[in-house]
């Protein structure tokens, strides 16, 4: 085994030390705590790198390249080092991008290039020789020189050095603390697939250690009948009953010449239940998804670095004051779309969220209203299976309770329950997709509960998380929908009246055509958008692309003296809304503050981009992520002139132009930002932390398609119907008029089934016709 020094594996002075102990992470291996998957995972990430030259970087620049590495993040003495400089010259060789860009900067091969010539050229004009001849001391002021921005040299007049420096020290550090080693260090258990409350090598529960509601067991597949009744196992059921979901793994059923009724672009939280609704309701519906289906139990392994497949990596370009991060902040692919790596927050929407221009003048009010939005909340968290408290304190009286009770609370949980008491803030359990005991689906089977090991920001390997591949989906193949993998919609053909005629895609580097009568664009507020305009339809208003929102997203992260091990149970377990209406408020519309839990690459990211620590700082600062807790804000956004989405002259690998997202906060979600950060520093200063800071974020992509009643203001109608164009359908967060002030996966959900149902009544009253 590698050895550590003493000091390298002391934790700072004011923490306890990590739990795990030299070798435990090659201990595991050999231990049936993990899948098959993740230990494939962890030998490839601790098998020594071949000592091969660079694909990507020319002599000079990996010297550069090293040598700053070495001084971004010093190692401990090893016999195989970690290779952050190889992670970053593999990933240039093969052109791969991470879903998103600063658009002031070239691309990634560019921007690497100019980037390490301007060091040279700092260390040069600062110390006269070359960033590789210097000592430690002198690098490290060049390196402070470019993070400040303040570095000579004529490279730095086209490429910003603060945010070069930013997106090369996030890149190292995800790099860096994603490796099994650097995991080791800093005390991370989650790697093992076991129950949350077990931890290799400890015993007891530690302090916050998130408390069973079902006893650990082992899992017996059953044939299940379709018309079983609907029940609920017992939530001290001893052997859970799951049923394997793989949706749509049969050939085609239909052919591109044969005229079907509806094409959905997108398999997520819009396209999954408009393919189940339309599908048991007899139509010929297929869909397409631009990303894999995936295998949960070969394919997802318990490794956020091994996830980052289910990201969207195709490259946009973010621009204005405040850019918004894509990929992993918003932005999924596969079969089930960005719901393979949600959280699983589900909380409904407030009515008064739908009439935000009536009560406060500003922003856009909701052509439907939270009444007949509601039954279809009651179907979709039934059909999910919603773990959530009995009484919920905010919004109107439930017509039903949500099927399940809550989740256990984890650290940040318990933490943020605590401090919130001291303020006469009130909370509750939130409600969440994911099972706290097993649960029956009709049509589908039994599902697993959840075992609060914490890796809910991936794909959920047990099918607790209620995700869409083992929700929606499978009710939708087994009503005789077809699901088409790998498929990238290009182009919607009109006949010369204008109506749909067919869907052009992409499959393995060949052009396919699906005639169809309808299509559903179901891809999300970037894609859909992109989508209508590459095509130049539905925007006879000009307000395809316009009014792009993103939730006031803002953590906050504490340092406790307890161990909290924010990687284990659910993210977000426990929820307020008594800021939905301030009564201080300063500011249009509301937030809602939750716990977060956090996985350590994630984590570490969020440090180097935030805080920018570098060097030994960093590495102390990571050896206290087992005392890490986080809260955080979920705020409502209005739309703005200045914020929208446009086609960028640039191509991707298709010859498709690139979309450009333009995103500020305004006054009014800076003002909403600032008063939630005074809230949420007075419930972690009640709670006991130390060191708070803050992150500072948007969430979410919504509002590129506004639904509205006036075709001059508006892309599509009440019934998500495109007002220009007939055939063409508008579903998911593109349509919100406003941001909401809750997450929004459980309002897509509700709006795709009752758009189906809407399109089906049209059906048969033209059919009666």
């Amino acid at each position: 085994m590698d050895a550590f020094t003493p000091s390298e594996m002391r934790a700072s002075a004011d923490t306890a030390a990590p739990h795990y102990q030299e070798g435990s992470v090659r201990a595991l291996l050999d231990t049936d705590l993990i899948t098959p998957a993740t230990r494939a995972v962890l030998l490839n990430r601790l098998a020594p790198h071949a000592d091969s030259p660079p694909r990507f970087f020319n002599a000079r620049e990996w010297a550069t390249l090293c040598a700053m590495c070495r001084r971004l993040i010093p190692q401990p003495e090893r016999a195989a080092p970690i290779q952050l400089p190889v992670d970053i010259d593999e990933r240039l060789a093969d052109d791969k991008a991470d879903g998103w860009r600063y658009d002031v900067l070239p691309s990634d091969p560019e921007a690497y290039r100019r980037g390490l010539r301007g060091i040279d050229e700092t260390a040069e004009a600062v110390f006269g020789a070359p960033f590789t001849t210097l000592d430690a001391t002198q690098q490290d002021t060049v390196l402070h020189a470019v993070q400040a921005g303040t570095a000579p040299g004529p490279t730095w007049s086209a490429l910003p050095p603060k945010l070069f420096f930013e997106e090369l020290l996030a890149e190292i550090t995800e790099s860096y603390y994603s490796h099994p080693l650097a995991q080791e260090e800093i005390g991370f258990a989650g790697m093992a697939d076991a129950h949350g409350w077990q931890t290799v090598g400890l015993g007891a529960r530690a302090p916050f250690e998130p408390v069973p509601r079902v006893s650990p067991a082992t899992t017996r597949a059953v044939t299940v009948s379709a018309t079983t009744p609907h029940v609920v196992a017992d939530a001290q059921h001893q052997d859970a009953l799951v049923v394997a979901c793989e949706p749509g793994a049969s050939a085609w059923r239909y052919t591109p010449s044969e005229e079907i009724d509806v094409v959905v672009v997108g398999t997520g939280a819009g396209g999954a239940p408009l393919l189940a609704r339309l599908a048991r309701a007899g139509l010929k519906v297929v869909a397409l998804e631009a990303g894999c289906r995936w295998d949960a139990a070969k394919d997802f392994a318990t490794d956020e670095r091994a996830q980052s497949k289910l990201y969207w990596s195709d490259e946009r370009l973010s621009a204005g004051r405040d850019p918004t991060h894509f990929g992993r902040n918003n932005s999924g692919i596969g079969v089930g779309g960005s719901t393979l790596h949600y959280t699983a927050y589900v909380p409904r929407p407030q009515p008064d969220d739908f009439r935000l221009r009536s009560e406060f003048g500003a922003g856009a009010d909701w052509p439907l209203t939270y009444a007949q939005l509601e039954p279809y909340f009651e179907e979709v968290e039934r059909t999910l299976g919603v773990s959530g408290p009995a009484s919920y304190p905010w919004g109107p009286p439930r017509r039903t309770s949500y099927p399940l009770a809550p989740l256990p609370l984890n650290g940040a949980a318990q933490l943020m329950e605590r401090g919130c008491a001291t303020l006469g803030i009130q909370t509750s359990p939130a409600a969440n997709a994911a099972l706290s005991g097993s649960y029956y689906q009709p049509g589908i089977g039994w599902r697993a509960a959840c075992t609060n090991r914490g890796f809910c920001e991936a794909g959920c390997t047990t099918g607790a998380k209620a995700s869409m591949d083992v929700t929606f989906l499978p009710l939708a193949v087994a009503a005789g929908a077809e699901i088409r993998a790998e498929c990238f919609a290009t182009r919607i053909e009109t006949d010369a009246r204008g109506r749909v005629t067919a869907v052009v895609y992409h499959h393995g580097g060949v052009e396919h055509r699906q005639r169809c009568r309808a299509v559903f664009l179901c891809a999300g507020a970037v894609e859909t958008p992109r989508l209508l305009l590459l095509n130049s339809l539905a925007n006879d208003s000009g307000q395809v692309g316009r009014n792009f929102m993103a939730h006031v997203g803002l953590q906050l992260w504490g340092r406790f003296a307890d161990e909290i091990r924010p990687f284990k149970g659910i993210p977000g377990a426990l929820i307020s809304e008594d800021m939905h209406r301030a009564r201080d408020a300063d500011f249009v519309g509301g937030y809602l503050l939750q716990s977060i839990g956090v996985l350590p690459v994630t984590y570490a990211s969020q440090v180097a981009r935030g805080r920018g620590l570098w060097g030994e700082p960093l590495r102390a600062h990571m050896r206290t992520y087992n005392h890490t807790a986080g809260i955080n804000v979920l705020g409502d956004c209005l739309p703005y002139d200045e914020n929208f989405l446009e086609l960028s002259n640039e191509l991707d690998a298709r010859g498709l132009q690139k979309p450009r997202i333009h995103f500020s906060l305004g006054e009014n979600e800076c003002r909403m930002r600032d008063h939630a950060e005074r809230t949420m520093r007075r419930i972690w200063a009640a709670a006991g932390a130390a060191d708070v800071w803050t992150y500072s974020r948007t969430a979410h992509t919504i509002g590129t398609c506004r639904m509205g009643t006036d075709p001059a203001a508006a892309v599509v109608d009440a019934d998500c119907r495109a007002f220009h164009v007939p055939g063409v359908y508008v579903c998911d967060n593109s349509v919100f008029p406003s941001a909401l002030s809750v997450n929004p996966a459980l309002t897509i959900m509700a709006l795709a089934l009752r758009t189906a149902d809407c399109f089906l009544a049209r059906a048969r009253e033209g059919a009666a016709a």
